[in-house]
């Protein structure tokens, strides 16, 4: 059918006068566009999506710029070297030489730009690192491919047998969500299931495109990136929930939403509920414009108005006379981190862990079945406290160690665990799941109100870290520490900011990446900073917790989908290792070690927060600077890589973290938090 766009060109080209040859041409050239076909539509095929994407030739120039920002910028990446190959638990599973791989691209010819960006995009990816990733936003996301039936991963009633399904609040979520479009998926469906898709809803899935369900969720766990943990990654497939800043959100999972155009439908061969005979279903995906993207007509326009740098993609001279102030929600990096839209400037001054991710933060609403009730008072956005039908079971439903104010966040926490304790809470469930990360200081404040004071949360909760010291960042340093080049203190190298292993702050005059520490890893030279350590208290807490203890160890379980990253790690890890926290994994396949967080890290920053230490401090004409980058990207990094606990001197980050508990899911508890908070205070309490 042709799209409502493509019927204006075809009798424009038989109304209008053919006054000259340049003008048929014109038109012509309009009509062999392929953008043009999706100009104006809110839903397409994704064959047309590519098609428009794949039109894109690749500039030399732009390829240029864009590897060089990236390979530039991965020089204060952390651990370039240790990602090359990561030990035992991972070394399967984080085996990438970027550097070798850049060279590649550089080297390799491209059949369109957006071929190019799959390549460089999934290069990152190999990393599982989701702090260092490249994002795109001409292509990642611009348009969404959905599809009405959500995965799960559910145990049968014996306990042991796991099978995959369509998620049993499949069609209840996708006629929520698509009202506009589920005629289209109610018509593609053939015979007596046309016009039937709500009966799909709980079906057992036998084949998924011919193989079995487990190849397919292994293949996305191969490109789909973020997490070491091969268990975390095959958790991505199936759908989640999560406590977001406005309410409860769904998470579709990676099966029925991607963020690329890359398939165009899918072949499953299922049986019903209370059916007994297999029957095969072809459903088409469909690609739903972003909510980011900007108008546009055909190709050019397209480009031009969503493909190029904006205010927020490269850095600034914090020194400069006037800045220009540019909205939380329009920054590229602000769009990629998994959290709630926090200032650039708040970033600085509270510091932040997250990772990113080419998909936004989900606005797809959890089901009224499955909302947990009205929280107990002290809830705040993303961070939200209830009290079980047991009277004795708090839960703390953490969706983000970020809000959109640091302070209140602070309180939030603080009056909600104590309202808790007034209502008669002895034992707290702690849900995490689906939690990119925020505020470092967060993360130490929460395990520190959890256990009280002692020597492993006064006066440092965290971990101690330690930051790469290469020649431009050795630079930075100089021209602060000697040209007193950041005098208001707001750049991530002035020594101001920082203390030693020993808890004492520097000397505005301390180089405190001199001398640099020289390691070989996997064969190759680097150098890092000294060990850095305290870094939240007293200072950064905005009010002081309670003198005691508010939960006993054992009385704390913290419960995910493995999807716990960032300062959701840097919390989740000291609990578990210094405290004996237990920990869960929900629904994850029998046989593969669940991880209970990963993308450790120590703090992420970005391409443009190290341009702004850059410009700010005179050095973006040195030979080892980035350029400007030309297009709508974001370059992810790791700053600050933390020291490990169960093997001291080497990084947390590819230490292991395995699971208490893999909880099985089941009708009754799958994307049910109520229900499965209930079933974990029976097991552990």
């Amino acid at each position: 059918m042709l799209s409502v766009a493509w019927l204006l060109v075809s009798l424009l080209s038989l109304s209008l006068p053919k006054t000259s040859a340049s003008s048929e041409v014109g038109l012509e050239a309009r009509a062999a566009d392929p953008c043009v076909a999706i100009a104006g539509q809110k839903w397409v095929a994704p064959a047309d999506v590519r098609n428009c994407f794949k039109s894109f030739k690749v500039d030399q120039a732009i390829k240029t710029n864009i590897l060089d920002v990236v390979n530039k910028t991965l020089a204060f990446h952390t651990s370039v070297n240790y990602q090359i190959q990561a030990p035992p638990p991972f070394q399967n599973d984080v085996h990438e030489d970027l550097l070798k791989d850049i060279a590649r691209i550089r080297t390799t010819n491209y059949a369109s730009d957006y071929d190019l960006h799959v390549d460089l995009s999934r290069t990152l990816k190999r990393l599982n690192d989701g702090h260092c990733v490249w994002i795109n936003r001409c292509f990642d996301s611009s348009f969404v491919n959905f599809l009405p039936i959500p995965l799960v991963l559910l145990t049968e009633a014996d306990g042991k047998t796991q099978n995959v399904h369509i998620a049993p609040e499949a069609f209840t979520v996708a006629t929520a969500e698509f009202p506009d479009q589920i005629d289209v998926w109610q018509n593609s469906l053939k015979g007596s299931l046309k016009g039937n898709l709500q009966s799909l809803s709980g079906a057992k899935v036998l084949l998924i495109n011919g193989l079995p369900p487990n190849f397919a969720v292994d293949a996305n766990a191969k490109i789909t990136g973020s997490f070491q943990g091969l268990g975390t990654r095959q958790n991505t497939f199936f759908s989640s929930y999560q406590r977001a800043t406005t309410g409860w959100s769904y998470i579709m999972g990676n099966f029925a939403q991607q963020s690329l155009p890359l398939d165009d439908d899918v072949t499953l061969l299922l049986q019903r509920v209370n059916h007994t005979l297999p029957e095969v279903v072809k459903l088409p995906y469909r690609s739903r414009i972003g909510a980011a993207i900007a108008p546009f007509t055909d190709g050019p326009s397209f480009r031009a108005n969503n493909c190029v740098a904006v205010p927020g993609t490269n850095g600034v001279d914090i020194n400069a006379a006037s800045l220009a102030r540019v909205a939380p929600a329009e920054v590229p990096l602000i769009q990629a981190q998994q959290q709630p839209p926090v200032p650039i400037e708040v970033q600085r001054k509270h510091l932040v862990n997250v990772f990113m991710d080419g998909s936004p933060l989900s606005d797809v609403v959890l089901p009224p079945g499955l909302t947990p009730p009205s929280p107990v008072n002290g809830s705040l956005n993303a961070a939200q406290f209830y009290l079980l039908a047991d009277g004795k079971t708090g839960v703390l439903a953490l969706g983000s160690f970020s809000d959109n104010s640091f302070e209140d966040l602070f309180n939030a926490l603080l009056n909600g665990l104590l309202n808790l304790k007034s209502l008669g809470a002895t034992q707290l469930v702690v849900d995490v799941t689906n939690n990119g990360g925020g505020f470092i200081c967060i993360a130490h404040y929460l395990h520190r109100l959890i256990i009280g004071p002692k020597d492993t949360t006064v006066p440092q909760a965290g971990l101690d870290t330690k930051a790469r010291a290469g020649p431009l960042a050795q630079l930075i340093v100089k021209e602060i520490v000697e040209n007193n080049a950041d005098p208001r203190e707001q750049l991530l190298y002035n020594p101001a900011n920082w203390r030693n292993a020993s808890g004492e702050f520097f000397a505005p005059t301390d180089d405190w990446l001199q001398p640099p520490v020289q390691l070989t890893i996997n064969g190759h030279r680097d150098a890092f900073s000294q060990r850095l350590g305290q870094e939240c208290q007293p200072e950064s807490f905005v009010t002081p917790p309670p003198d005691t203890a508010l939960f006993a160890p054992n009385k704390v379980v913290i419960v995910s989908n493995g999807r716990c990253a960032s300062s959701c790690s840097l919390f989740s890890i000291t609990m578990s290792k210094e405290e004996g926290v237990k920990t869960v994994v929900v629904g994850g396949r029998q046989g593969v070690q669940q991880q209970y967080c990963g993308t450790v890290g120590g703090q992420s920053t970005d391409f443009s927060t190290i341009d702004t230490e850059i410009k700010s401090t005179g050095l973006k004409n040195n030979s080892l600077a980035p350029p400007d980058l030309v297009v709508n990207g974001v370059q992810g990094i790791t700053w600050r890589l933390g020291f490990g606990l169960d093997d001291k001197n080497a990084p947390e980050e590819w230490q292991n973290h395995p699971a208490d508990l893999n909880l099985p899911l089941t009708t009754k508890t799958i994307n049910n938090p109520v229900a499965i908070w209930e079933d974990l205070a029976k097991r552990f309490f």
